[in-house]
């Protein structure tokens, strides 16, 4: 299950460096104003928020990418509070969108479920053990 978890985690980190991607390179392009409903002047308006936005994500990937290979080493506890840190604050910022911006949800949904799911499963996993 602590593996299952892991691998969720990890599938969470990935998707946020994809969403650092998009926010911190390729902020302005047509398919990424697409996928956050923005319009060529809201893009620009917004390019360096989002630059840095995009590096907040990346630093949760990286905490929960250092928190899978800790965990693989045998550092249990601080490969586990490294990955449930990263992935408890992607889900939580995945909610304070959908709160902030119901008209976004399924941007929400799509940063929210994966870290949610992972941590459920680790968090069972670990009590298991």
């Amino acid at each position: 299950m602590i593996v299952a978890g892991l691998v969720m985690a990890g599938i969470a980190a990935a998707i946020h460096v994809y969403i650092f991607y998009m926010e911190s390179f390729a902020w302005t392009s047509e398919t990424v104003r697409a996928t956050f409903d923005t319009t060529a002047e809201q893009a620009e308006a917004t390019k360096e928020m989002a630059y840095n936005q995009g590096f907040y994500n990346l630093f949760l990937a990286i905490a929960v990418g250092v928190g899978i290979v800790v965990y693989a080493l045998d550092r249990t506890t601080v490969g586990a509070t490294l990955v449930l840190t990263g992935t408890v604050s992607m889900a939580a910022a995945g909610t304070v969108l959908l709160l902030s911006s119901p008209d976004k949800a399924a941007s929400a949904l799509k940063q929210l479920v994966p870290p949610l799911l992972a941590v459920i499963v680790l968090v069972v996993g670990l009590f298991l053990r």
